[in-house]
């Protein structure tokens, strides 16, 4: 699959990040690079761990990654959680929001492992 097939597997704008990542080949080298960010494990682990401070910091790095990678799947979710977070002194209600970043990144990923 192309980098561009890809994206319109996510339903994300490939265009848009081609204009802003100028060639093909540097929106594939930095989208194959996501599949190695830490942000996603880090986000997981500090709401296992109750750590809301972690958790947003993990979920805002989370949410600008995939806003400059045009990954609008995740973008919204991540969004979504990372407000939750701000301010919070505790992850109480993030579990369903979690869940749909979890299965959002899943699909991100699997879609970037078919990528030649």
């Amino acid at each position: 699959m192309t980098v561009r097939e890809c994206y319109e597997e996510l339903g994300s704008d490939f265009d848009k990040v081609l204009s802003r990542l100028v060639s093909e080949a540097l929106v594939k080298k930095f989208a194959l690079k996501f599949l190695n960010d830490p942000s996603f494990g880090q986000l997981k682990t500090s709401i296992e761990a109750k750590d809301a401070e972690t958790a947003f910091r993990a979920a805002h790095t989370l949410k600008g990654i995939c806003l400059n990678l045009g990954f609008d799947n995740l973008f919204a979710p991540s969004q979504e959680l990372t407000e939750k977070l701000r301010g919070a002194d505790s992850v109480d209600g993030t579990d369903e929001l979690l869940a749909t970043v979890e299965k959002e990144y899943n699909r991100t990923c699997d879609a970037l492992r078919k990528v030649d």
